[in-house]
């Protein structure tokens, strides 16, 4: 069995929770070292992370907040792109009235997740979200390539929530593991 993984990271599931368990703010997470010591967790070296996000949304003429955001999400990625072990994968973001929403994002993860099940070079594959799309992908890893997938997830155990867990994706999966606080305060940049 190889001990080393991937680990697949939805930046805006990763995102709530650091402003859910930051009581309103959101904490500073150090994105490899939360990786690895997840790895750890369950007996596995962290290989490389595939971090799924999307810049912020500019209109044509960006005001001075959207301006701002995009400043600060580039310093971001900046940053972690200049680490070898990450490989940053952007969507985009549209918007729909006042409504901002990620797109392209759930579909690079169902892709990178395929691609790696198919190099047939880990027996275990982490994905850190909650979110049921990516259950005919599991499923398909899962037959095709016979690789695990251990989950990552974390529910406040309330109906409706954006941390409510589905019965569909906790059952796709090989694993489930539940987040906590403490995972995060753990893993905060310096």
């Amino acid at each position: 069995m190889n001990l080393n993984t991937v680990i697949f990271v939805d930046a805006g599931y990763l995102s709530a929770l650091s402003k859910y368990f930051g009581k309103g703010k959101h904490l500073k997470l150090d994105i490899v070292k939360f990786a690895s010591y997840l790895a750890k967790k369950e007996g596995f070296a962290c290989e490389h992370i595939f971090y799924y996000t999307a810049p912020p949304f500019q209109s044509n003429t960006p005001t001075e907040r959207e301006a701002s955001l995009k400043a600060g999400y580039d310093s971001f990625v900046s940053k972690l792109r200049k680490q070898e072990c990450i490989t940053i994968r952007e969507g985009r973001v549209q918007k729909i009235g006042e409504i901002f929403s990620q797109k392209g994002v759930d579909t690079l993860i169902t892709l990178d997740l395929y691609e790696k099940a198919m190099e047939k070079r880990h027996s275990v594959l982490i994905l850190v979200s909650g979110d049921t799309d990516f259950v005919p992908a599991v499923d398909r890893v899962r037959k095709i390539f016979g690789t695990k997938i251990y989950l990552f997830y974390f529910t406040d155990r309330t109906r409706g929530s954006i941390f409510s867990l589905s019965n569909h994706i906790a059952k796709a999966v090989d694993k489930t593991i539940q987040l906590n606080e403490q995972d995060f305060l753990n893993n905060l940049i310096e």
